[in-house]
């Protein structure tokens, strides 16, 4: 980012570093730049110690203290309480689409046939300025009907009569917008992208008979959703809107987050909208927490399933929480594409998305993620044969009952070559990808997003730096081993593509970053916090 010595001079009110193209300077009138430096003023040193308590966490975990249901909120997970009641528009959530705002993505997605359209400005986004600000534009749009696409052949693209719902995820409280500065600092991204949706299009989804439906990623504690909850409440309150519009659905991915589910249900209050599972970056957590404990190690990733036992136990206990309090429990991201050109392929893939959604239904889900609009009609199809109603909310699943042990177990497995390879392999393309402003990459049928390439790069760094991480073949997995597979990784990518392509990208930077983060003796808290200085 070319901000440097940009905000050197003392600045009391806010100050946009990024480029202000005539539409931008527009959407960023006076008065919403006030309410995000309101935003900023009220809640940036709640965030700043929420980071500061994240890492004290880790420590303790690095000394044996290692996650546990909390003995202060007892009293909380014992009592007998449930979260405001839903809107009816809220009540069928069965199939939601995820994708980063992209403007033809976006009408796509909501002409999907999904209940629900997630906006994703995390980790399927890549944070550069123009994206972010051309996302917000997209989304503004969608909400006032007025969005349309054209492309390069002409094929023009415009919503639909009966569109997806719309919600958000804002990025997470760790990342920073490196573009706008309060009081010389760089603001919460978290409440940068909140405020301005929030700003530009409450009103307006009241009006319509909706509301502002958010998704909160990364949140490790039941403090973090106290904090979103003074957010919402702040919101509401300075643009006149009435308490619990606001609808929050929470990301249970990470491994702090899964012993305070009731916990943040309650910090929510009248904001709750439900827990959704979000697997991968649950894998992600799971390694970091483990950090300091080598003979804790997991398998090769592909190994690791939903079946697997500590993550069998945390997803029906997503769901044993959610319903006991009232409210929705969504299922994990089914990431298969449609395979054209192989029609035994794609059989393939529409199988495993319709097993994945069976094992959710089964379990008590009221709703569960796809990536892409094939596959809407596959897990609707599940959902509608499995659950008739609008949710299964009534099926309080008092017959789970799961333990601290249940949610730690050590999955058995192995670690091969082949995945050592395949993590270096979508680290590798991933990073690039997201460097060159992409944030949702297609990688070998998959539509992956960042949580891919933090399971892989965090696997390579627990591999490379624990004596017990041994091969199927008896080698140990050394820095020297992964880095002559990503010397041959990035050599086989170079003849693919050709020089040409491949001196264009940028995949010196990515193997360079990559090599940097599985190395070093300390775990790297967040990929996209290390790669945020390389974006143009």
């Amino acid at each position: 980012m070319s901000n440097t010595g940009a905000h050197a001079h003392d600045q009391s009110g806010i100050e946009v570093l990024g480029e202000l193209k005539p539409v931008y300077r527009e959407f960023l009138d006076p008065e919403a730049l006030a309410f995000i430096q309101g935003l900023v003023e009220s809640f940036s040193p709640r965030v700043r110690e929420i980071l500061h308590a994240r890492l004290q966490t880790q420590l303790s975990y690095d000394q044996e203290r290692l996650p546990d249901f909390l003995p202060e909120t007892k009293d909380i997970r014992d009592a007998e309480w449930r979260v405001a009641a839903l809107p009816d528009i809220l009540q069928d959530r069965r199939v939601e689409i995820t994708g980063p705002p992209d403007r033809k993505l976006i009408i796509n997605a909501m002409n999907s046939g999904a209940n629900v359209f997630m906006a994703d400005f995390e980790d399927a986004s890549s944070p550069t300025w123009d994206a972010m600000m051309s996302g917000q534009i997209n989304l503004r749009d969608a909400v006032q009907g007025d969005i349309d696409f054209l492309d390069p052949r002409g094929k023009e693209y415009r919503l639909n009569d009966n569109p997806a719902l719309l919600m958000v995820r804002p990025r997470g409280w760790h990342l920073p917008e490196g573009h706008v500065f309060v009081q010389g600092k760089p603001i919460p991204a978290g409440l940068w992208d909140f405020g301005l949706f929030f700003f530009h299009n409450a009103r307006s989804l009241i009006e319509q008979g909706k509301g502002p439906y958010f998704y909160l990623p990364k949140l490790q504690s039941h403090l973090e959703a106290r904090l979103w909850n003074d957010v919402f409440i702040y919101a509401q309150k300075a643009l006149g809107i009435p308490q619990g519009t606001i609808k929050a659905t929470v990301l249970v991915e990470t491994l702090p987050a899964a012993f305070q589910m009731d916990e943040i249900l309650y910090e929510l209050k009248e904001h709750s909208a439900g827990l959704n599972c979000g697997r991968w970056d649950y894998i992600f957590s799971y390694i970091k927490c483990f950090r300091n404990h080598p003979e804790h190690v997991l398998p090769d990733r592909e190994q690791i399933t939903m079946s697997t036992h500590f993550l069998a136990s945390y997803s029906q206990l997503v769901v044993k929480t959610c319903h006991r309090r009232g409210v929705h429990a969504i299922g994990g991201m089914a990431a298969q594409l449609p395979v054209k050109n192989d029609p035994y392929s794609n059989d393939i893939s529409v199988l495993k998305v319709k097993k994945d959604k069976e094992r959710e239904v089964k379990n008590g889900h009221d709703g569960s993620w796809v990536s892409h609009p094939a596959f809407v009609p596959v897990c609707k199809a599940v959902f509608d044969e499995y659950m008739p109603s609008a949710n299964q909310i009534y099926w309080q699943r008092n017959d789970v009952v799961i333990s601290r042990d249940d949610l730690l177990r050590l999955p058995k497995g192995t670690i091969t070559i082949e995945g050592v390879m395949k993590n270096v392999s979508a680290a590798l393309k991933y990073i690039e990808a997201w460097l060159s402003g992409q944030g949702a990459v297609p990688l070998n049928n998959l539509m992956e997003d960042a949580a891919t390439a933090e399971i892989s790069r965090t696997q390579l760094w627990q591999w490379i730096h624990s004596p017990f991480a041994i091969l199927d073949d008896d080698r140990s997995v050394t820095e020297e081993l992964v880095m002559d597979v990503l010397a041959g990784e990035m050599e086989r990518i170079r003849l693919l593509i050709g020089d040409l392509k491949f001196n264009a990208g940028r995949f010196k930077t990515a193997a360079e970053l990559l090599e940097t983060l599985v190395v070093r003796p300390e775990l790297s808290e967040f990929l996209t916090l290390e790669a945020y200085p390389y974006l143009d």
